[in-house]
């Protein structure tokens, strides 16, 4: 039983069957590649769902944010360097803020932003001017009870970096704030309202894009489109990628370049067979109503879990849908429990220093939440002895 889902990259698990009988009524095409998204800009009428229809779907569901434009690519790492590419163009600043804890890729650019595991950045050169910040690690806290560090004194980290007179960026000079609304990689975090209000806050004050990493968190995992959607932050970017099946850049026109090549690629169009799955999930998760069941099927593995595990080994369990962190009291302890886990059938991934991330399939039933509760605790309870 896989709760890796492939990192996320796999929402509507093996073989769904509506998408697969949708896609059998395709005669694929060759070349299977679209060679440069400002040369095809639209397929016409056409019953095929290719990179056009996904394009579409991405402006339909980001509408809410303003977001009119899209640019396709081949991975989650790709959709960030175009990310940050565009608002540095679009700014004109040299400065980026990331978060303690962040994961938003492996190409260099990216590796810049990450602040998760030393091997991921060591040995490597790295873009000049990024700045961090603590992320919130407590989903309850308020500015007085903040223990990650972001909140100190009367203010944050963050507001007294970007002070005009007494702070060390000019914020000015600060082409974007990169965040995971909630953080993959570093632990499956989930910031408080409090951490998220004063990002949002400060954004808005200096008129900072804001880039939503959405890649993992995206796409109806958390119960809602984009865990953006939670909080008070408008971004002004979102990447996605992994359950969209291709990489994506989504923001309006006027963040991106107006100047030709500016932002171009030959395979800049997409994959045809990955976006006619981009366009069939994003409406298999809206007709199928696998939002609701993320909620609810999150909130039953959750509670099992937490009845399940023993507390004595049991750190927290937290997440939003059918995004799950486990943490456990140790890092040995969280890998006794995964290999065995994978022994006994059920995948799982680690996650941040001691936590074990569950991505079951958002059409998860109740039988296999069931199920995978119960070899995940009996996982448990072998390390126990």
């Amino acid at each position: 039983m896989d709760f890796a889902g492939h990192v996320g990259a796999a929402p509507l698990g093996y073989n769904n069957p509506t998408l697969l009988d949708r896609m059998a009524e395709f005669d694929l095409v060759d070349p299977l590649k679209i060679a440069g998204q400002d040369f095809y800009v639209s397929a016409g009428d056409s019953s095929l769902p290719g990179p056009t229809e996904l394009m579409e779907r991405l402006t339909d569901i980001t509408d809410h944010y303003g977001m009119d434009t899209v640019f396709l690519s081949n991975s989650g790492a790709e959709a960030v360097e175009n990310a940050i590419k565009i608002c540095y163009d679009h700014t004109g600043g040299e400065y980026g803020i990331t978060f303690d804890g962040a994961f938003h890729g492996r190409t260099l650019g990216a590796l810049s932003l990450n602040r998760s595991k030393g091997v991921y950045r060591r040995g490597f050169p790295e873009i000049s001017g990024i700045e961090s910040v603590p992320f919130c690690r407590d989903e309850g806290c308020d500015p007085t009870s903040c223990s990650c560090g972001f909140f100190a004194g009367d203010t944050s980290q963050l507001r007294r970096m970007l002070h005009p007179k007494r702070g060390s960026v000019d914020p000015d000079a600060v082409a974007y704030i990169i965040l995971e609304p909630i953080q993959g990689e570093g632990g499956y975090y989930l910031p408080s309202n409090a951490f998220m209000n004063e990002v949002a806050d400060i954004a808005e004050t200096h008129d900072i894009p804001i880039i939503a990493d959405e890649i993992q968190s995206g796409l109806g995992r958390t119960g809602k489109l984009w865990a953006s959607d939670h909080y008070a932050i408008e971004p002004s970017v979102i990447t996605a990628a992994k359950g969209l099946r291709v990489g994506a850049t989504v923001a309006s026109a006027d963040v991106f370049p107006d100047e030709k090549s500016r932002l171009s690629s030959t395979w800049g169009a997409g994959d045809i067979v990955a976006s006619i799955q981009g366009t069939l999930t994003i409406d298999i998760i809206r007709e199928q109503g696998l939002m609701d069941n993320a909620v609810e099927r999150g909130r039953d593995l959750r509670e099992r879990l937490r009845a399940g595990v023993p507390d004595s080994v049991l750190e927290e369990v937290r997440g939003k849908g059918l995004m799950i962190g486990v943490e456990f009291d140790t890092k040995e302890r969280r890998e006794a429990v995964q290999r065995t886990a994978f022994e006994n059938g059920l995948l799982t991934l680690g996650a941040g220093y001691s936590t074990i991330r569950l991505l079951p399939p958002l059409d998860v039933t109740e039988r296999e939440v069931e199920i995978g509760a119960e070899a995940f605790v009996e996982a448990v309870e072998s390390t126990l002895s």
